[in-house]
């Protein structure tokens, strides 16, 4: 692969990465309401669903979504569907009042990665993405196989940096919060965005 297709696929990934989507809305929302401890299975969980987005994309089924307008839909409600849940569920959650380094919701590292992997990997506008986006950097007379392997190792290396930063930054925000009034609303805040983000995943259409 030449290394000028590959620098313009960066920069298209880096571009598609900072703005903000269902995903990065919650891995936030998360991590404002579990702290550090969110980081390590939020970022697995979203690498661990864009590395399967980008394989049922691979296998067809990205292409069975941009025309099959029933099928888009089943999946973009469950994601609304759950993307609000979790939001009311973050909205809602107790929080601890001892010390300012215990937990502040009963959650998890299985359930927080569940979360990030399903939101990540069953979102139908990133599956149709990547099988159009992929094959423009392609080179149909060198090894497809080859060039697949660096396109994704790459895209899930900036994708994990992306979301480490993210998230990382929004559970350093919340550790430095002490008292449980304040750590409610972050709740409250996290909550909201995660309902806002399946507000967001509603609104979108069929390419």
């Amino acid at each position: 692969m030449a290394i000028e297709m590959w620098s313009a696929f960066v920069l298209a990934v880096i571009v598609f990465c900072i703005i903000p989507g269902p995903t990065v809305i919650l891995v936030i929302g998360q991590a404002m309401a579990h702290g550090k401890k969110s980081v390590l299975p939020l970022v697995s969980g979203v690498l661990a669903g864009d590395f399967v987005a980008m394989s049922l994309s691979l296998l067809g089924l990205g292409a069975v979504l941009a025309t099959s307008a029933q099928l888009f839909l089943i999946l973009k409600w469950f994601g609304v569907c759950y993307l609000i849940y979790l939001g009311y569920k973050t909205f809602t959650a107790k929080v601890a009042t001892d010390t300012a380094d215990s937990p502040t919701v009963t959650k998890s590292g299985f359930s927080m990665f569940k979360d990030a992997f399903l939101v990540t990997a069953l979102n139908p506008k990133d599956i149709v993405f990547f099988v159009a986006f992929l094959p423009q950097f392609i080179t149909p007379s060198e090894p497809i196989a080859i060039q697949l392997s660096i396109l994704i190792l790459t895209f899930l290396t900036i994708v994990a940096i992306n979301i480490t930063f993210y998230t990382v930054f929004a559970g350093k925000m919340r550790e430095h919060i002490k008292s449980a009034s304040a750590k409610k609303w972050f709740n409250r805040i996290g909550g909201s965005a995660l309902v806002g983000a399946g507000g967001i995943t509603a609104t979108m259409q069929k390419a």
